[in-house]
């Protein structure tokens, strides 16, 4: 859930009339409205829907004379290390932000949130609570291509949680480390890599099922967590999926889409051969291909698959990722996907290790200086034909 402060009210304002303001501006309020004096409190389930409520409505709208104010509620105990930076300029340099990121502190995360406008909007976690606070009082309305930040602190979940994790003082790597499931050990949360692919469309109904009940089905099957992302995009040819299972979970989630799809297109009779294609950060994918291709000519020969990948120039700050296309039969898609899933998964947990031993080693080491930025954000790709982030569990080898 996600609070919104709603300041400089007037005292005459009621809680109908902010409900009223908020629903012309279609930013419908389900939730009670929370009114104080002089000020109010809502709620909105989604953080997109309140990252739009609050460039929509912020300095922007006015009640009863008075021009409000709108940004994230987050109570002083909570104000951590957890800050909101949005209005970034959408082709803004990766070295540029990395650089204006690491000026104020360590950047240990790095986040981008999906949204509709033009602007990005990213999600950074420093090293200690005094390091965000310099980032917010120094980069708040930091003139960047015409363009004017806006930084709000948002909740610090090891803060607000009753049993919060214990991390080291330096790098915090344990707290960092876990996953989206509670009561895991903390390998398979250290561990955890999602597999995520691209989807036409014209399947993503058949996909969900008539009440959800296909995708419901599949997710009890393979005890995974299955994020279509749908809404993203209108018009897009392609959609983004994200499993999170473990690796046989997300093998087994990915080979029913693949049923479900060619089923579908026999029924609609478009059957035309449906590729897998498999999303992957860049960092990762030379790894993948291997010296001189070999990593790649192996799998294509051992499953009997064409594999080919996205070019280095799809690459943009809203796209570090490149798509991995598989053709083939299904069962040949499907044991490719695992061999694929296999060396990306290997290449990430390298990562990690690495970085952890180097951290342990270099006290004070800034992990802004091995290229956080650059792999700390996870955006839809080039193929959805899209300039927007997807909202999923990004890459990042320094968490």
């Amino acid at each position: 859930m996600n609070k919104l402060y709603i300041g400089n009210l007037s005292p005459a304002v009621t809680a109908e009339e902010l409900r009223q303001l908020f629903g012309d501006r279609k930013l419908p309020l389900t939730g009670q409205v929370l009114l104080k004096s002089g000020y109010a409190f809502v709620d909105y389930p989604d953080q997109n829907w309140a990252i739009r409520a609050i460039e929509t409505l912020s300095g922007k709208a006015e009640l009863h004379g008075k021009v409000m104010e709108v940004d994230y509620s987050v109570p002083k105990k909570l104000r951590s290390r957890k800050i909101q930076i949005r209005n970034i300029p959408p082709h803004l340099q990766w070295e540029v932000l990395d650089s204006l990121l690491a000026q104020h502190g360590t950047v240990e995360n790095v986040d981008q949130v999906n949204t509709e406008s033009e602007t990005a909007v990213v999600n950074v976690t420093y090293a200690t609570k005094e390091e965000a606070k310099v980032a917010i009082e120094k980069l708040s309305g930091h003139q960047c291509e015409n363009y004017s930040f806006k930084i709000s602190y948002i909740p610090d979940d090891e803060v607000s949680s009753p049993q919060p994790p214990q991390r080291s003082r330096r790098g915090g790597h344990s707290s960092r480390e876990q996953g989206p499931s509670p009561g895991s050990s903390s390998q398979p949360k250290q561990l955890d890599f999602p597999l995520r692919i691209l989807v036409p469309t014209q399947f993503v109904g058949a996909i969900i099922g008539k009440e959800g009940l296909t995708i419901k089905n599949l997710t009890k099957q393979t005890q995974s967590k299955v994020d279509i992302h749908r809404k993203e995009n209108a018009g897009a040819a392609e959609k983004p999926i994200t499993i999170h299972a473990t690796p046989e979970g997300c093998s087994e989630a990915c080979r029913m889409i693949l049923d479900i799809m060619q089923k579908e297109a026999e029924e609609t009779k478009s059957a035309e051969e449906i590729p897998l294609k498999i999303l992957a950060h860049n960092s990762l994918v030379g790894r993948l291909i291997g010296k001189e291709g070999r990593n790649l000519k192996k799998i294509e020969q051992d499953t009997g698959t064409k594999i080919t990948i996205s070019p280095l120039q799809d690459l943009t700050i809203y796209n570090p990722e490149r798509t991995i296309t598989v053709k083939g039969t299904i069962e040949a898609c499907s044991n490719a996907e695992v061999e694929i899933m296999n060396k990306l998964r290997e290449a990430y947990e390298n990562d990690i290790v690495a970085v952890n031993q180097q951290a342990n080693l270099i006290p004070g080491l800034n992990l802004n200086a091995l290229g956080i930025f650059s792999t700390g954000l996870s955006m839809l790709p080039s193929g959805a034909g899209a300039r927007r982030p997807a909202v999923t569990a990004p890459y990042n080898p320094f968490v």
